[in-house]
């Protein structure tokens, strides 16, 4: 199978909702071993355990398309897998990890403030509510119609900058 064939069967899987989780996670795998890079199929395999509950499972596949080389391979994936992945470590307990990888983040229009919304829920987990809220604040502020300038000296205050 080809590269656009593949990526149409992968997108054609992720639109099906007439599948649940588990099965969406059996068809994936054949799909991942068929896929034009390791790094493709590691992060979509990643995704499938995700989305199905499975994130220890999801842990290795995303760590495993990094190693494989996501970010050259494709930069969207790796920018949606950061955020996925970091998700995947904020359930597993590793909230600093999470953080971390967040913090990091690069930017990319895949992803728009996914990010820093999911670091807001990381640091939210962590106990760090008001940093949580600057961060969810900082996010959405560039969206606003106006009061961009007082946003931010709210969002500024709650962590005392």
């Amino acid at each position: 199978m080809d590269a656009d064939d593949w990526e149409e069967r992968v997108a054609a899987l992720w639109a099906d909702d007439e599948i649940d989780a588990e099965q969406r996670l059996a068809l994936m795998r054949p799909l991942a071993e068929a896929a034009p890079h390791p790094a493709l199929g590691a992060f979509e395999l990643g995704g499938a355990h995700d989305s199905a509950g499975h994130e220890a499972e999801a842990d290795v596949h995303y760590a495993a398309a990094t190693e494989a080389g996501l970010a050259t391979a494709d930069p969207a994936r790796a920018a949606q897998m950061t955020v996925q992945h970091a998700s995947t470590l904020r359930n597993l307990g590793r909230i600093d990890d999470a953080i971390v990888m967040l913090r990091d983040a690069p930017e990319h229009p895949a992803t728009g403030a996914a990010p820093r919304v999911f670091l807001a829920l990381a640091l939210h987990s962590a106990g760090r509510a008001d940093e949580a809220l600057r961060v969810a604040i900082e996010a959405v502020e560039p969206t606003l119609p106006r009061y961009h300038r007082s946003v931010r000296a709210y969002a500024a205050a709650l962590t005392g900058d």
